[in-house]
């Protein structure tokens, strides 16, 4: 994404949608930024998809203890971060903080970012084995990025890799996955906007979701307006007629809007709920957490399923690389691979916890 369309949004306050207001932030809740995200999904999945990670880190770093916020955006506050939340390194306890090496994949807006958050197993010693993981800050001047985002969708995400080679991590800029998962991060005692006592994998992944009810949404608009004005050329017909008068159109049309409005209701419930948890003052539960992770990984599916519903009858025209059904082809399958919107792991943890069995995992 280019400086120009960042420095525009920061312009616009975009990232200020879940940004502590003590740092200028709107503190919104978690729909308002769904709906943004989504948007600029309509018009371009890799800037809604940089967009939506980055604006959704506002709130993570909101977790950290105030002297990392303060690190973060005391002098720049319109600073932004990009993240890789798998353990790709080691943080090696010190007595004040971490001794950190590794190498973290597919760091979306890494190009874009003044900051990094990464997945770090910690270990107690260089001798032993990790204990638990956590997350750590890390300013842009302390790794390097490899340049190697080669891919068929999202293309614009300059999603590459980051190495760090034995960097110091103060231990302020460390949030355990305890305390991220804890309603209570420490944080929270400095940011006292109930969206600090959400559990970090309630709602990180609406980052994942939004760009892709976007992207099926401009795929619509897209469509309607292509089909709106097409004429066959006559080969399986004999005089050239209207695409839009196909009932097998009609029909796909109305599959698709009825599939991404159903997404965007089952998002909105979720959101709406969590919100409304949050302000009671009670703790989502397994079941509430678990149909959350489900309904956000349906609603991507449905976005895609809603996208080739609508590709499939492109025809050839469809194959141009300038084809704008075909980028939003391509962005929302390449989003819906994305290991915390996989449907096949969405689908299973919900049903097991539907079921009464073990979730098997605590991160959701």
């Amino acid at each position: 994404m280019s400086d120009d369309t960042v420095a525009q949004m920061k312009a616009a306050g975009l990232y200020k949608v879940l940004q502590p207001a003590r740092f200028g932030g709107y503190e919104h809740d978690l729909w308002t930024f769904a709906r943004c995200a989504a948007e600029i999904g309509a018009g371009c999945g890799s800037t809604a998809w940089i967009y939506s990670t980055a604006a959704e880190h506002q709130w993570q770093i909101g977790m950290y203890d105030d002297r990392a916020q303060a690190e973060v955006w005391g002098d720049t506050p319109e600073a932004i971060s990009a993240s890789s939340y798998s353990p790709g390194g080691t943080a090696v306890e010190t007595d004040s903080g971490y001794r950190v090496s590794g190498k973290w994949l597919y760091c979306s807006g890494v190009l874009n970012a003044d900051w990094m958050i990464l997945g770090a197993r910690i270990a107690k010693d260089q001798d032993s084995e990790p204990y638990t993981q956590g997350y750590i800050l890390v300013p842009k001047a302390e790794y390097s990025v490899e340049d190697n985002w080669d891919v068929v969708g999202l293309i614009g995400t300059g999603s590459n890799d980051v190495i760090i080679d034995d960097i110091f991590i103060p231990a302020h800029r460390m949030l355990t996955l305890e305390e991220a998962l804890s309603g209570s991060p420490p944080g929270a005692a400095v940011n006292r906007n109930e969206l600090w006592r959400i559990p970090f994998f309630a709602a990180i992944s609406l980052c994942l979701c939004a760009p892709a009810m976007g992207m099926a949404q401009g795929a619509l608009e897209t469509y309607v307006e292509m089909i709106g004005v097409r004429k066959t050329r006559g080969a399986a017909l004999s005089q050239p007629q209207s695409m839009a008068e196909f009932a097998t159109i009609q029909v796909r049309v109305a599959e698709a809007a009825a599939a991404i409005d159903a997404a965007k209701m089952l998002v909105r419930r979720d959101c709406l709920d969590i919100m409304r948890i949050m302000a009671e003052g009670r703790e989502l539960t397994v079941e509430e957490r678990a149909r959350n992770k489900g309904d956000l990984g349906f609603a991507v599916k449905m976005a895609r399923d809603a996208v080739d519903l609508l590709y499939e009858s492109v025809g050839g025209a469809g194959l141009a690389n300038d084809s704008m059904t075909q980028r939003y082809w391509r962005d929302v399958h390449s989003a819906s691979k994305h290991i915390s919107m996989n449907w096949d792991m969405c689908s299973t943890l919900y049903g097991r916890v539907l079921l009464g069995l073990p979730s098997g995992t605590a991160q959701f």
